[in-house]
């Protein structure tokens, strides 16, 4: 179990790297073949997704783990703080599908790909931050 642990830790934050960039490339791609200008409004769930798993990852798990009822309430603000990054992830996520089903779902348009990459963006780029946040050992800050 150690083993898979010393992996884990090790291959863990590559594998997210090369995760986030893989939605990045998604969106770029999309955005570099697409025949019609693509709108700064459909930019913006990637760009919260990407500053949601930046806030996600800023709270450590010990953090969330210990309870001391003498603290200053640092437990409570890291899990707030950690509340409101998986609110902004999931609307973020939510936008994405709602931008693509409001503006790509129309059967005059004949390229969807900007809509659908913009979903790929946003699940690559949150799954990429949660893996992150899981792989982190607990010596790291």
């Amino acid at each position: 179990m150690a083993l898979l642990d010393e992996i884990w830790h090790k291959y863990g934050p590559g594998l997210a790297g090369a995760i986030f960039g893989a939605g990045w490339w998604f969106w770029v791609d999309a955005v570099a073949i697409s025949k019609t200008k693509v709108e700064f409004v459909h930019y913006l769930p990637g760009i919260f997704a990407t500053i949601a798993a930046l806030m996600f990852n800023c709270v450590r798990r010990e953090d969330l783990q210990e309870y001391d009822p003498y603290d200053d309430g640092a437990g409570c603000r890291s899990r707030v703080w950690l509340f409101l990054s998986y609110v902004l992830s999931f609307v973020s996520l939510a936008g994405s599908v709602g931008l693509l089903i409001n503006d790509y779902a129309n059967p005059a348009i004949t390229s969807t790909w900007p809509g659908v990459a913009g979903v790929c963006q946003c699940t690559f780029i949150l799954g990429s931050g949660l893996l992150y946040w899981m792989s982190r050992s607990s010596s790291d800050s």
